[in-house]
């Protein structure tokens, strides 16, 4: 009975000593083995029941069990061994961790006790690195520590800051150039260091082209500018369009080729590169023609084709017979062909559609241009080094440079005014306060015209609420506005009468009572007959009508002085359609306070003539004809007679303007010896004058002859 117990403690041991074997064979860990043991103890348990009855087997077995337990209690002390040294090795590390923050916590430590925080340098130092090699600041904290920091500027740490501060400010003001804005950007690329950032504007810009192909004439433009000032960064821009333009060609890469063939196009039109470079690549894109070739090539010449007309005309008429020959191959599809006979069609008109520079982009003179003669068979290097960060000995120096370089180039003001701007606000506030005397004290004065503004609504205000026009003008006088304000008043009186649907007396007989009050108001209103009578013409007919009948009120009340009238210019040159209704109603409302021989005794008044000379003209019969049909066509014939009487009269007065005739000498003649007869006798003096006056009517006209023959009928004797 006590056989079996053993025997399964004993297959028990078997399996776990097994199973430890294989849990040491396949890993280290507790629970494999765990898993291992119970995998091994079910196929111990089924290996038991298909063996022999237990008490059955001999002693050798026995042994060889317990050979197995060895070999699996030392496998088991060799694990535990191993991990004892991982602990261990854990425990260094842990202690070195602790050893590091240790040291951190007493630099912190001995901060606090010299009576200061640490600098965000020394704290940037404890902040693990980056993907970028270095802990990230927001830009902010950057220039908080670049201003703040007692760090040398010759460091390396420093040097890295500038660089990426100056990576990130070309970076985004490339990305924020446009066409509106390009001369604003320019100004702020010039204030970055682009003798140091060189390589970075490179790849700046072709990275932002490459991503908006479309926006190929900004960065053209905005590299040509550069190029004048900074020759080699236009060249290592140029260097590297057309090495990318070789690898992309060779990959058969399709958008990034077409986005650097339309830059080289601008940059060609922007007189950067040569033109030659531009007929070596419509070259090498016909020389085997495909279909995406020739597609580029059509693009191409599109874009630089104005430019390559100017610069070098016979060679762009190759490329255009080259176009012909491939169009008459047929060897490429027929899309492709109809672009050929469209871009056949553009360069009909001279590349009308497709000029080489918009007037926007035209930022650089011929003259102060550099173009760099650059072939696409050399051998260029694109200096890719000037991308990457490079420790610079003489930092300082060089930076002093490009200082001095920017001031040469954007001149002395804008150095000064970056100066102002660093010195702050505060600092002018100060220096202005120290100029101020203490006695004085500085007016402010409001452009914004809210006072104006103001006083418009009280007067509107103070007009609408009163019943007449006496109570109006009392309460307008109680205002106490000022002698520049009092204009403002009496054009205010006209606007609110001209806003009304139709006339309202009231506005007139408030305007009289200003112009009673005090003679001043009446030469304003003088002035505002004359503003008003040369902006008639923006008025509406309504408004024309309020105005008209306001002003006819003042003058048939002697408000204003007539001589207002002498404005007004009645001719057909000088008067439209607005001026002769506003000239009607004025005299029509005049007419009818005073009726017409009260108004045509003022107009033919001999004083007031000369002021009625542009209303009643009589320079001209043309004018004075016009001005007759005007006032008869409104009822106001009446006050034309004098015009018509003139009219009539016109004929004689121009004969008798008119040069004397040859008959002067023969009156001259007659008249003396008719002096001479007269001191002899009385008798005879009209008996000689008779003789005369009929000398003299022998060689006039028929008219005058006819008199003076019944003048020299003898007279009777005494």
């Amino acid at each position: 009975k006590t056989m079996p117990k053993r025997s399964r403690s004993g297959s028990r041991d078997g399996s776990g000593s097994e199973s430890s074997s294989s849990s040491s064979s396949s890993s280290s860990s507790s629970s494999s083995s765990s898993g291992s043991s119970k995998g091994v103890q079910n196929s111990s348990r089924r290996k038991g029941a298909d063996s022999p009855p237990r008490d059955k087997r001999n002693s050798g077995e026995t042994r060889a069990r317990g050979g197995e337990n060895d070999k699996a209690r030392k496998s088991e002390k060799e694990n535990r061994k191993a991990n004892s040294d991982d602990e261990r090795d854990d425990g260094k590390r842990d202690a070195t961790g602790a050893s590091k923050s240790n040291d951190n916590g007493r630099e912190d430590a001995a901060n606090q006790e010299k009576g200061r925080m640490p600098s965000l340098m020394e704290r940037s130092k404890t902040l693990p690195a980056g993907r970028a090699g270095g802990a990230y600041i927001p830009p902010f904290r950057l220039k908080q520590m670049l201003k703040e920091s007692e760090v040398d500027k010759s460091s390396p740490d420093y040097q890295r800051m500038t660089w990426e501060s100056l990576k990130k400010s070309i970076n985004g003001l490339i990305n924020k150039v446009t066409k509106a804005n390009i001369s604003a950007i320019i100004g702020e690329v010039f204030h970055e260091n682009l003798v140091r950032g060189r390589g970075l504007y490179a790849r700046s810009v072709m990275k932002a082209q490459l991503a908006s192909p479309s926006f190929a004439p900004v960065y053209a433009a905005l590299t040509a500018v550069i190029n004048t000032k900074l020759p080699e960064n236009g060249e290592t821009v140029l260097k590297r369009v057309i090495v990318q333009f070789r690898r992309s060609y060779k990959r058969n890469d399709k958008p990034v080729c077409t986005a650097m063939v339309r830059f080289i196009a601008h940059l060609i039109n922007q007189q950067v590169a040569h033109e030659i470079l531009g007929l070596q690549i419509l070259a090498l894109l016909l020389e085997k023609p495909t279909d995406d070739s020739v597609e580029l090539a059509v693009s191409f010449v599109k874009e630089s084709g104005a430019a390559m007309l100017q610069l070098s005309p016979q060679g762009l008429h190759a490329i255009m017979e080259r176009f012909r020959s491939v169009l008459h191959e047929g060897t490429i599809d027929k899309r492709v062909q109809y672009m050929i006979e469209g871009l056949f069609a553009v360069r009909k008109t001279n590349f009308a559609e497709f000029p080489a520079l918009d007037p926007d982009l035209d930022l650089v003179e011929a003259d102060d241009q550099i173009t760099h003669e650059v072939s696409l068979d050399d051998e260029l290097d694109p200096e890719p080094s000037l991308d990457i960060f490079h420790v610079d000995a003489d930092f300082v120096k060089h930076e002093e440079a490009w200082a001095t370089l920017r001031r040469e180039m954007l001149g002395d003001e804008e150095e000064a005014g970056e100066g102002d701007d660093e010195a702050g606000d505060e600092g002018d506030e100060e220096e202005a306060d120290d100029d101020e005397e203490p006695g004085k004290t500085q007016e402010i004065q409001d452009q914004t015209e809210t006072d104006l503004v103001n006083l418009r609504r009280t007067i509107y205000l103070t007009m609408q609420s009163s019943m007449q026009a006496d109570e109006a003008a009392h309460k307008l006088l109680k205002l106490q506005t000022k002698p520049e304000q009092e204009r403002e008043m009496m054009r205010m009186i006209i606007e609110c009468g001209m806003q009304e649907r139709t006339y309202m007396k009231y506005y007139g007989v408030l305007a009289e009572r200003f112009c009673k009050i005090k003679k001043e108001y009446g030469e304003m209103f003088d002035e505002l007959f004359a503003q008003y009578y040369a902006t008639v013409h923006r008025l509406e007919t309504n408004k024309l009508r309020n105005v008209a009948k306001i002003f006819a009120h003042l003058l048939h009340s002697d408000s204003i002085p007539w001589t207002c009238i002498e404005y007004i210019r009645l001719n057909e040159e000088e008067t439209t359609s607005s001026s002769r209704i506003f000239i009607k109603i004025l005299f029509q409302e005049i007419s009818e306070f005073l009726g017409l021989p009260k108004l045509k005794e003022r107009l033919e008044d001999p004083y007031m003539a000369q002021t009625f000379e542009g209303v009643l003209p009589r320079d001209n019969p043309r004018n004075t004809r016009f001005a007759i049909n005007f006032f008869t066509s409104i009822g106001l014939g009446g006050i034309t007679e004098g015009l018509r009487e003139h009219l009539r009269n016109m004929p004689k007065m121009i004969m008798a303007q008119q040069p004397p005739s040859d008959s002067d000498s023969s009156s001259s003649s007659s008249s003396s010896s008719s002096s001479s007869s007269s001191s002899s006798s009385s008798s005879s003096s009209s008996s000689s004058s008779s003789s005369s006056s009929s000398s003299s009517s022998s060689s006039s006209s028929s008219s005058s002859s006819s008199s003076s023959s019944s003048s020299a009928m003898p007279s009777p004797k005494r």
